[in-house]
C-alpha cells in the first residue's frame, strides 16, 4: 500500500423500517484530520477523471452507490513508495473509505453500469490554487486492466 494511503472498512447497518445506514466517518477515525467540506460527485460508466494532486487536502473517498475504481500514484521524492501505483475499487458491496494523503496523484473511473456516486470528506474547503492537474497520459499507467 502506498505510504499514507488508508483503506478503512465501513459498516452498513440494516434498519427495521426497510432501509439502511451507511457509515462514512467519525472524528475518532484514523484518516480524520479535520473537516473543511463534504461533497458528492458522480462519474458515468467508463469515464475516467484525473489526474489530480492536492498539495494540502486529505481526501476521504466513499462510494455508497455504484462502483468506482480509484488509482493512486506516488511520485513524492522522499516517500518509501515513490513510483508505486495502487488500484482500489469502492462500492456498496465493498464498502470502505479510501483516505488519500496530500501530494499524491489520484484518478478515478466509473465502473458501475448505473449511477456511480462518490462522497469526499475533505479536511479543507476546495481551493483551485492547491490542486494540480495533468492529462491521463502523463503517467505510464494502463486504465484498460
Amino acid at each position: 500500500m502506498i505510504d499514507g494511503l488508508l483503506l478503512t472498512p465501513l459498516n452498513i447497518i440494516d434498519t427495521l423500517n426497510g432501509g439502511s445506514v451507511l457509515q462514512a466517518m467519525n472524528l475518532n477515525d484514523k484518516g480524520y484530520v479535520g473537516f473543511g467540506e463534504a461533497y458528492f460527485s458522480t462519474v458515468e460508466f467508463g469515464v475516467i477523471r484525473g489526474w489530480k494532486c492536492h498539495q494540502e487536502m486529505t481526501l476521504n473517498l466513499i462510494v455508497p452507490e455504484g462502483a468506482v475504481r480509484f488509482v493512486v500514484y506516488d511520485n513524492r521524492k522522499n516517500s518509501s513508495t515513490v513510483g508505486s501505483f495502487e488500484d482500489v475499487i469502492l462500492s456498496k458491496e465493498y464498502y470502505n473509505r479510501l483516505t488519500v494523503p496530500p501530494r499524491v496523484w489520484v484518478g478515478f473511473q466509473g465502473i458501475g453500469k448505473d449511477t456511480n456516486l462518490l462522497l469526499n470528506i475533505a479536511n479543507i474547503p476546495h481551493d483551485d490554487n492547491e490542486v494540480d492537474q495533468v492529462p491521463l497520459k502523463s503517467f505510464d499507467y494502463s486504465w484498460d486492466t
